[in-house]
């Protein structure tokens, strides 16, 4: 199995799972068995390693040259490597016969990935330009259907402190009325996972005939994209297609913080009390701390 060297540049775990079903029935099981417990994986010996498997020592010895290990040492290396480097990559698809403790590592741990690989490659600039149209906006509203709605009503908490109108809306006919009543200064902020959602990508183009700004939330390589003023491209390798929205959903909301926080930060010291006023304004709907 030739593989090219580029491969030693990348993240061991993901390149492993990447190429998982391109590999032959015995160098799968060695895949496997390493993806089950990655650090479990730095210990064993080349021989324990097989066993754990259920594949012979030359197989082992196969499965590591061609991932441009020179031997199973090596290839121990680089993995301990690739899992110091950042957050393990876990396999996050879902078995119908998981164990609760199988399916809620799963998620945890794939999430905590996921949010790490969103982290290395969030566009810093296009974050500048996106935080620089919020504290211009005359208004804001963001746009969110499905299980990105939840995202758009946090949003709207997080914005309406600002002293800017904001409102949150799900529902695609008022989106779209939204969108055609719009105009210059006005910010629209359309939240998709996908980015293929027919009705956001025609409410997004709608929105900019009229001149509004569209910051989107989604996927930079989606036809949502191509519509918006600015993309803030967030990806996360999760099946929507049968499960509902997880880690996605998560780094959505982070997004949304840091956009939040650049918004603040942009204000100055001098919009500081404005925000200690309405903290303080809660103080007394709760119990005080022990």
């Amino acid at each position: 199995m030739a593989v090219s060297h580029a491969h030693r540049d990348e993240n061991l775990l993901e390149d492993i799972q990447a190429r998982l079903d391109n590999l032959n029935k015995s160098e799968r099981k060695v895949a496997e068995a390493i993806l089950k417990d990655p650090s479990a994986a730095t210990r064993y010996s080349i021989a324990a390693l097989a066993r754990a498997a259920n594949v012979s020592e030359p197989t082992v010895n196969r499965f590591c040259r061609g991932f441009s290990a020179t031997g199973f040492p090596d290839f121990k290396i680089r993995l301990a490597q690739s899992i110091a480097t950042g957050t393990p990559y876990v396999g996050q698809d879902i078995e119908p016969d998981d164990t609760v403790t199988e399916f809620a590592d799963k998620i945890m741990l794939s999430t905590m990935a996921n949010i790490d690989k969103a982290r290395q490659s969030l566009d810093h600039k296009a974050l500048a330009i996106a935080i620089d149209h919020l504290i211009q906006a005359k208004q804001i509203h963001f746009f969110g259907m499905g299980g990105s709605a939840s995202v758009a009503l946090d949003a709207q908490h997080k914005f309406f402190r600002f002293n800017i109108p904001v409102t949150s809306y799900d529902d695609a006919l008022m989106q779209r009325m939204v969108a055609a009543g719009a105009q210059v200064g006005d910010v629209i902020v359309l939240i998709s996972y996908t980015g293929r959602t027919k009705e956001s990508v025609d409410i997004a183009r709608v929105a900019r005939e009229n001149g509004a700004t569209v910051i989107g939330i989604t996927n930079p390589e989606s036809p949502l994209a191509e519509f918006c003023t600015v993309v803030v491209g967030v990806t996360a390798p999760e099946d929507t297609e049968v499960y509902m929205p997880m880690s996605s959903r998560i780094i959505h909301l982070t997004v949304i913080d840091v956009l939040a926080t650049g918004v603040t930060l942009k204000r100055g010291s001098d919009f500081l009390g404005h925000l200690k006023k309405i903290k303080e304004s809660l103080k007394a709907t709760r119990f005080p701390k022990d």
